[in-house]
């Protein structure tokens, strides 16, 4: 992606976060690597009102800026998360509201839900309340991330990651899904969280068969499905009566 492309994604992106709620104001802040790089929006800026022009560039090791504008305070955590994570091309910092609860309360969510598992992992850590910011943040939120996708601040909000910015949203729209859907679980008697082995398939699922693979529509392998296991046939939609979640 070339750099004012990249810029622009990410001044829609934040767009994006005001107009589904999953932050208000000037809170929150998104990311993407740009090879030694990330570019990051900049500190208190309307999301509105952002221009392309005025997204940050940062080295992911210095932490050296070139723009108009500061970057936003949690440019630390954001290069930390690309130094550890290689697969991470995207971050997006959320404030949004049923995410937030549970991050005010310090709860976990639970692998409640089928997407939920699928795109992040399995169930989020909420992790100790450190200063925005710090170091003692960064290193706070690495340690709930690892294996997952997404991780939840104490009374502050969560942090996704993705592949690519698109799914970096994806993520902080299916957490904030989920969150509230767990919420709602519990007045009706407590949400059940699904068994291990189905959220290690789940994840494998989404992460090598979900989606039109590039290389089977080009070739037409449709075949291959008859090489599924049932529960990947079930999926697929190849069940009797049955058709893709």
């Amino acid at each position: 992606m070339e750099m004012y492309e990249a810029r622009r994604a990410l001044v829609l992106a934040g767009r994006r976060l005001l107009e589904t709620g999953l932050t208000v104001g000037t809170w929150g802040n998104l990311s993407c690597r740009a090879g030694e790089h990330m570019l990051i929006t900049p500190s208190g800026m309307d999301y509105a009102a952002l221009r392309p022009a005025e997204i940050v560039l940062v080295n992911l090791s210095s932490l050296e800026w070139t723009g108009q504008l500061k970057p936003s305070t949690e440019t630390p955590l954001h290069a930390a998360i690309y130094r550890a994570r290689p697969e991470v091309n995207a971050v997006v910092h959320t404030h949004a509201v049923f995410s937030s609860a549970l991050a005010a309360a310090r709860r976990d969510l639970p692998p409640v839900l089928d997407d939920l598992v699928q795109i992040i992992g399995g169930g989020v850590r909420v992790v100790p309340y450190a200063l925005p910011g710090t170091n003692e943040l960064v290193s706070h939120a690495l340690g709930g991330l690892e294996g997952r996708m997404a991780v939840l601040l104490a009374n502050h909000g969560a942090v996704c990651l993705g592949r690519s910015l698109e799914e970096a949203l994806m993520v902080a729209q299916v957490l904030e899904k989920a969150a509230r859907v767990f919420l709602l679980a519990q007045a009706l008697g407590g949400a059940v969280p699904l068994a291990d082995e189905d959220i290690v398939f789940m994840r494998e699922f989404f992460l090598h068969r979900y989606g039109q693979r590039q290389d089977e529509v080009s070739s037409g392998s449709g075949a291959q499905k008859d090489s599924l296991r049932p529960s990947e046939k079930h999926m697929e939609g190849e069940t009797t009566g049955g058709g893709a979640a």
